[in-house]
């Protein structure tokens, strides 16, 4: 196994947030978003004792909207997308089961019935079959102006306490994690554009929107990092660490699922060790610190079609080559470490479509046009 991959694979484990209960390219379809739905835009107070009354507002305005998800193995959460009955959670709040009972804050409760799923990012969409004025559609946010230290509030279903408000800031943008399926040549797929937050995430948060102060929804609120566990129960215990799924890969993600009940993810075909140290920097040779450093290439993929090197040069560290290109940019987007590349390509491409690709090769800058092709 590549150092890279074999660094990836012995981080912390992120736990998922559920709560369970005993044990061509394809053409671009037009976001269904909810039109109805307005953001807050409540001013931030300059008096930290009116921020209470603040969250009240923004409580009061979303909860119409959030929903809890049961079924017959787990508890989670989830929202309302449209007034057409689409319900946004994680795919893992509802693998395996045949059963989704789905409530609102309002009492009603009503079956689910699944009709998208992508595990790889771990969304799935239900409809709901629901009078109209139980359907509150959320308003849809911008995850991109999201900024580290940006207020952000967490609204779910934790241990089965419907209705749960949790208050926390944004802790870090830009994280990967790992893909639920696995290429079948090995290795491992990514997962990018991941939102870090200390807003108390705990089982049966998962699928739960995470808003800003606007009452926008900018991330489904999906696992956590914890190496603390209940001695009881044996459930994950927040850590103050954890992760939500941007809102600008969901509104990418979910008008697919509402239409053929799948998503394809673009595919470069390339490897990276998302964090070189000094010591491997100085094997390679590189005279940047910035970028993605390509460390293979898939044979017979996008990149290598296109031209893209990886290293094959020994160097004196037995896992590091040198030699490969270093991707400091992609349609003129800046790429400053590999997750940016990802978090680039899961928001912007579809297969079939060309991105091109700015590459450091021996000294000298260079554009390589790729045609992205669908993940094997």
């Amino acid at each position: 196994m590549k150092r890279g991959l074999f660094v990836l694979l012995v981080l912390t484990i992120a736990m998922l947030a559920c709560q369970v209960s005993g044990a061509a390219p394809l053409a671009q379809p037009t976001p269904a978003l909810p039109v109805e739905a307005t953001p807050l835009n409540l001013p931030t107070p300059a008096d930290p004792s009116e921020m209470g009354s603040t969250l009240e507002a923004l409580y009061q305005q979303v909860i119409p909207g959030v929903v809890a998800i049961r079924t017959e193995n787990s508890l989670g959460s989830g929202f309302v997308f449209d007034r057409e009955g689409h319900v946004i959670t994680n795919n893992h709040v509802v693998e395996g089961t045949s059963q989704v009972e789905v409530s609102f804050s309002s009492g009603f409760k009503a079956y689910g019935t699944l009709i998208g799923t992508d595990v790889d990012a771990d969304v799935a969409v239900i409809k709901v079959d629901a009078p109209e004025d139980q359907l509150h559609p959320l308003a849809i946010g911008d995850s991109s102006a999201l900024n580290v230290g940006e207020q952000v509030v967490a609204i779910g279903n934790p241990f089965g306490l419907n209705g749960t408000m949790t208050l926390g800031i944004v802790s870090g943008l830009g994280r990967t994690q790992f893909a639920h399926v696995a290429p079948d040549g090995g290795g491992i797929f990514s997962t990018a554009d991941i939102i870090q937050t200390d807003a108390a995430i705990n089982p049966g948060n998962s699928g739960g929107p995470l808003f800003n102060m606007d009452g926008e929804v900018v991330g489904i609120n999906q696992s956590i990092r914890t190496e603390s566990f209940n001695e009881t129960t044996g459930t994950a215990v927040n850590s103050g660490v954890g992760f939500s799924i941007s809102i600008n890969l969901v509104k990418r993600i979910v008008p697919y699922l509402i239409r053929d009940g799948r998503y394809e993810y673009p595919y470069l075909g390339v490897s990276s060790d998302p964090d070189l140290s000094l010591a491997e920097i100085e094997a390679l040779g590189l005279t940047t610190y910035t970028g993605a450093y390509v460390s293979s290439v898939t044979p017979g993929g996008p990149a290598d079609k296109a031209g893209i090197r990886g290293g094959t040069e020994a160097t004196n560290l037995p896992t590091v080559q040198a030699g490969g290109d270093i991707i400091t940019a992609i349609d003129g987007q800046p790429v400053n470490t590999f997750d940016d590349l990802l978090a680039y390509l899961t928001t912007n491409k579809s297969p079939g479509e060309t991105a091109v690709l700015t590459v450091l090769r021996d000294g000298k800058s260079m554009d390589i046009t790729v045609t992205l092709d669908k993940r094997p």
